[in-house]
């Protein structure tokens, strides 16, 4: 006969360990003793799995148990590295491939597991887009020896599961995951970087992925998966180093152009995405020695390079090197290129940190001597208006850029020295003067008039306030005995070690303590009492508090 049951005895919680006060290391005792057990009943499923297929439910229960949570959260990896093993054998074994002449219970089999096995695939890419480091490298590491086993054993076209197989799943969960950069790391180290056949699918997953609009975020992670594979391949290079054994047959993978044109596409699928201006900016930079080398056909690059210059500002600095690298090398026609770069003369790019890049690239652009004189006159002038109000650390990198100016195009040489034969102008010009012929509102260079003019600006800067500005500004007024200056003697000049030099903390010591105040006031900031005929007078303390307003 059933008894009354005791509701207070029955509604009690049970506590857990840490509520009934039971000390921390017997709780550490029991969390280990609970993985070993659980880490038993994990081994004990897989085996049963390998003895019979009657067993084949177990490979249900290790994936209910790979995470109880949802998938990609508290995975239980144990359960994904027996899992791993399982799946490998099953596909070694051929027992995921349906026979030509299979019954159907043995058809029901195969497409079971085929099933169990794509629902363990999407738990591992969850764990790589979702979970913690660890467990995302391992999930990684896991899903790799599982493309491995597949694309061996798995009689077909192997190459499917590179294009639109597991392998494209690996792929969008190392760049979608979430604070997935050491999950990015570990997947080039240890996968892209060492094998060429990786490489070259991750080129074309890539320019697939790319293909569709994407966040700046996503692209940021696809520009530095493709920078890290900056080794272009030469055309004698052999190719022998494979992730999967069966690359070595695939024509595709052993070909030099093949690998070129794969980078090639992926490369302009990301810029032809929505690049924000920062990412646009970054791939100036790597431009010529990250990307122009994989093309085939780098006139593809045209019209991103062209879109870059027309930005202006710093974006069109950097898009000067690949730009010009088109037409040195495959004859790009750009036929107002001059005028372009003269209108980046501005008074923000001496300010600029890619000042000295745009003066080497300018060095470059000025150094033909077919060049008119007028439009090289421009450049001088437009250097020397930009050097009034440029900092001390720019001006020292014009003066010496001009005198190489003058060496390299005598013709322009009027503008230092212009002889005037008429007295009587002469004699206007000393009581009147004249207005500089240069119009420096007009934007093509060979229209200025700069060549009519002259260097006043120059010979200002020789009363410039920093001693060495002004020394070097003489140099335009001496005689021009040496050959050229060493531009880059130059270039990295910054006010704080000009500074630093003339306060003796730099190279030069300082010969004398500059006066700063010629009389000390005995009191700043109140009135002092000035006795005057036995009365008193309040004067001012110093010429500062009488410019303050302290009320």
């Amino acid at each position: 006969m059933p008894t009354a049951i005791d509701k207070t005895v029955g509604s009690k919680k049970r506590k857990s360990p840490k509520e009934s006060g039971v000390p921390s290391s017997k709780r550490r005792a029991v969390a280990e003793n609970e993985s070993t057990e659980s880490m038993a009943r994990i081994q004990q499923l897989e085996d049963q799995i390998s003895e019979s297929r009657k067993h084949y439910n177990n490979i249900a229960t290790l994936i209910s148990m790979l995470s109880t949570d949802g998938p990609g959260t508290n995975p239980d990896l144990a359960a994904a590295v027996s899992l791993c093993r399982v799946f490998s054998r099953l596909i070694a074994g051929g027992n995921l491939t349906e026979p030509n002449h299979a019954a159907e219970n043995e058809k029901i089999v195969v497409a079971w597991l085929k099933e169990r096995c794509r629902e363990y695939q999407k738990i591992l890419a969850s764990i790589m887009r979702e979970s913690d480091t660890s467990s995302q490298i391992t999930a990684l590491t896991l899903s790799m020896r599982l493309l491995n086993e597949r694309a061996i054993h798995i009689p077909g076209d192997d190459t499917q599961e590179w294009t639109s197989g597991l392998f494209r799943t690996i792929f969008e969960a190392v760049v979608e995951a979430r604070d997935g950069q050491a999950l990015q790391s570990e997947f080039l180290r240890k996968f892209v970087k060492p094998y060429e056949d990786v490489t070259y699918y991750t080129f074309l997953q890539v320019a697939d992925y790319a293909a569709t609009a994407r966040s700046t975020e996503i692209l940021e992670t696809l520009v530095t998966l493709l920078s890290a594979c900056d080794s272009v391949p030469s055309p004698e290079h052999d190719f022998e180093k494979f992730y999967i054994k069966t690359s070595k047959q695939n024509k595709k993978l052993l070909s030099f152009n093949s690998h070129k044109k794969r980078a090639q596409d992926a490369w302009l699928a990301v810029l032809q995405n929505n690049l924000s201006q920062p990412l646009r900016k970054n791939l100036l930079r790597v431009m010529v020695h990250h990307i122009e080398p994989w093309f085939t056909r780098p006139e593809l690059l045209m019209d991103f390079l062209t879109d870059s210059y027309n930005v202006g500002g710093a974006t069109s600095l950097l898009a000067l090197s690949g730009l010009f690298y088109l037409i040195q090398e495959k004859n790009l026609d750009y036929p107002q290129f001059y005028p372009k770069l003269y209108s980046l003369l501005d008074a923000d790019l001496l300010h600029s940190k890619h000042r000295s890049r745009f003066f080497r690239l300018l060095n470059t652009f000025l150094a033909s001597t077919h060049l008119p004189a007028t439009l090289v006159a421009s450049f001088i002038k437009r250097l020397s208006r930009l050097a009034l109000n440029a900092p001390p650390a720019a001006i020292v990198t014009i003066v010496p850029f001009i005198y190489n100016l003058f060496k390299e195009h005598p013709s322009c040489t009027f503008m230092l020295h212009r002889v005037i034969r008429d007295e009587e102008f002469k004699a206007e010009l000393e009581a009147e003067g004249m207005d500089d012929p240069f119009d420096p509102a007009e934007p093509d260079p060979d229209h200025t008039g700069a060549i009519d003019s002259s260097l006043w600006e120059i010979e200002s800067l020789q009363s410039h306030y920093h001693p060495n500005v002004a020394s070097i500004a003489r140099i335009i007024s001496e005689q021009f005995t040496k050959q050229r200056y060493n531009i880059e003697d130059f270039l990295d000049y910054t006010y704080q070690g000009m500074l630093q030099t003339e306060l003796g903390t730099g190279e030069k010591p300082l010969k004398r303590i500059p006066v700063v105040e010629y009389q000390i006031p005995k009191r700043i900031f109140t009135d002092r009492l000035l006795q005057e005929d036995g009365g008193l007078d309040t004067v001012p303390g110093s010429l500062v508090r009488a410019l303050w307003d302290f009320s």
